[in-house]
């Protein structure tokens, strides 16, 4: 069976599902190069928990996680179906790596799962599998949680982490837009793209102290760190390709990495 990729998916807001722009494009473009997964772990920004949590619903429900936008957007439902054996072989793999896990049987899909996979795959027709995320335990917990699903990908499993490789909601009041953009964020996502491109885990573990305006594109970095769960499933030798789908709203960053193939090896100390 051939070894699928991990992904980063910065989702962006919740109209991405009806107004897609490029990372729509780009997902669909995506998914074409892909071989067709047998089904999807996803670690969503939008589940926080203390300890890994994972949903093993065989229905996942579409959760409308927001509020004040279009009606249309409530009325988008994403019927995948869940995969309660999957969801049980992700709770295996995070107990034996001493990562204490609960399995949730009735967790559905919020936005950070179903927007974008609904992008890759509007037919529904994929498993899918939610994860929580920890942002208590930081960015070296999440890519332990990577490292631990990364015998999925030979398994035919896709696993994506869903955020935002920039996420300051407070700077929707600042004015910024397509014509004038945050002053962070461009140099914020050249320091991650190269960081991943040197392989160079170490300086994105510690990114809230190495990289420039870290404090301005994550006060809060729950959106960062599916990153690294898409990282450390990558395995010790990937080679990260950065997919550029533009900046919305002239502060909301929506790169996509994929990690596959095999250069220098992505290692820590």
């Amino acid at each position: 069976m051939t070894t699928l990729p991990s992904l980063y998916i910065s989702h962006g807001s919740p109209m991405t599902a009806i107004q897609p722009r490029q990372i729509g494009e780009r997902l669909a473009e995506l998914a074409r190069t892909l071989p067709r997964p047998k089904a999807v772990v996803i670690a969503t920004a939008h589940w926080l928990a203390r300890q890994p949590q994972v949903g093993g619903a065989k229905r996942p429900e579409t959760i409308h996680d927001f509020y004040g936008f279009p009606r249309e957007l409530f009325e988008i439902q994403y019927p995948a179906p869940g995969a309660p054996e999957l969801a049980a072989r992700v709770t295996e793999l995070l107990d034996k790596a001493g990562l204490p896990t609960t399995l949730d049987p009735t967790h559905g899909l919020d936005h950070g799962a179903w927007v974008p996979m609904r992008l890759l795959y509007p037919e529904a027709d994929i498993p899918v599998v939610p994860m929580s995320i920890q942002p208590a335990l930081g960015p070296a917990h999440q890519y332990a949680v990577g490292r631990a699903l990364a015998p999925l990908r030979d398994e035919g499993v896709l696993v994506i982490g869903s955020g935002s490789i920039t996420h300051n909601l407070h700077d929707f009041r600042a004015g910024y837009s397509e014509e004038r953009e945050a002053p962070y964020v461009r140099p914020f996502i050249e320091w991650i793209e190269r960081k991943l491109t040197e392989g160079d885990v170490d300086a994105l573990l510690d990114y809230r102290r190495q990289s420039p305006f870290a404090e301005q594109a994550h006060p809060t970095d729950e959106h960062l760190l599916p990153l690294f769960v898409a990282l450390g499933a990558a395995g010790h030798a990937a080679y990260a390709e950065r997919i550029d789908a533009g900046i919305e709203y002239g502060l909301l960053a929506m790169d996509i990495y994929r990690f596959d193939g095999a250069s220098a090896p992505l290692t820590a100390r």
